[in-house]
């Protein structure tokens, strides 16, 4: 069985839970297993709000500021990217950094957050066009008697 979508979201907050309820209601009616569909679509959440929060445009070009979502379920994984048209992260030697945010930080954990809930994450600046390409996978689980696993 193959699933895909792709959705092309505002920079607004209110886009999250939609991304993340178009994902978890993709997992079930496929019959993932719960855990596996939540932690995706926590995952999922932390790279739509990098997104929402840091992939915006220039001011004088903020009407490109969206962001897009893509999913793709495919046999045994699920393959998720976030992809916006901000500055795009900082790099170090063709890596985005991971830095460890301080305990009294309110932000900065979302990537590893992603790292610590997926099986593979690969986080990269797009050069020439701006903004950031996050994507991950994770190996799919299902529900036992999921009549949409035999298809």
């Amino acid at each position: 069985m193959s699933i895909w979508w792709s959705l092309h979201l505002r920079r607004e907050a209110a886009s999250v839970p939609l991304a993340r309820r178009l994902l978890i209601g993709t997992m079930e009616t496929a019959g993932v297993d719960p855990d596996v569909s939540y932690d995706l679509s926590v995952a999922l959440s932390e790279a739509c709000a990098n997104a929402v929060e840091h992939g915006g445009g220039t001011v004088a070009n903020e009407t490109s500021g969206g962001y897009r979502v893509t999913a793709y379920l495919d046999g045994e994984k699920c393959r998720i990217e976030v992809a916006d048209s901000g500055p795009g992260f900082p790099a170090l030697r063709g890596r985005a950094a991971l830095r460890r945010a301080s305990d009294d930080s309110e932000s900065g954990r979302g990537l590893c957050l992603i790292h610590e809930l997926a099986d593979h994450v690969h986080v990269v600046n797009r050069p020439g066009r701006g903004g950031a390409v996050v994507s991950f996978d994770k190996i799919l689980k299902w529900r036992t008697g999921t009549p949409l696993l035999a298809v």
